[in-house]
């Protein structure tokens, strides 16, 4: 499974690459203890949303109103699950 970073963990991880230019990103990205590519992506997410790293994943919704969505689509996809069982039980039930 993949490691979930904050947004303040990328930001300074960031910063400490750019302090330490004279080391290179692959020994930065070595003493942070991340990939050298994921170093690279969050400077370029850095340097593209104004020292914003937008983060997504697990739990990391844009707004309360995105949370609520997302919940209201499991809920959805939950009941019509329920729902095809149940068809499915009652035309085996039914012959």
């Amino acid at each position: 499974m993949a490691t979930q970073y904050t947004e303040e963990f990328k930001k300074n991880a960031v910063r400490y690459w750019e302090e330490h230019k004279d080391l290179g990103i692959n020994a930065c990205a070595k003493n942070l203890g991340i990939s050298k590519s994921a170093l690279s992506t969050w400077r370029k997410l850095y340097e593209g949303n104004e020292g914003n790293i937008p983060t997504r994943g697990r739990g990391n919704y844009e707004s309360d109103a995105a949370k609520e969505n997302a919940r209201l689509k499991k809920e959805l996809r939950d009941a019509q699950d329920a729902l095809e069982i149940l068809k499915k039980a009652i035309g085996i039930l039914g012959n």
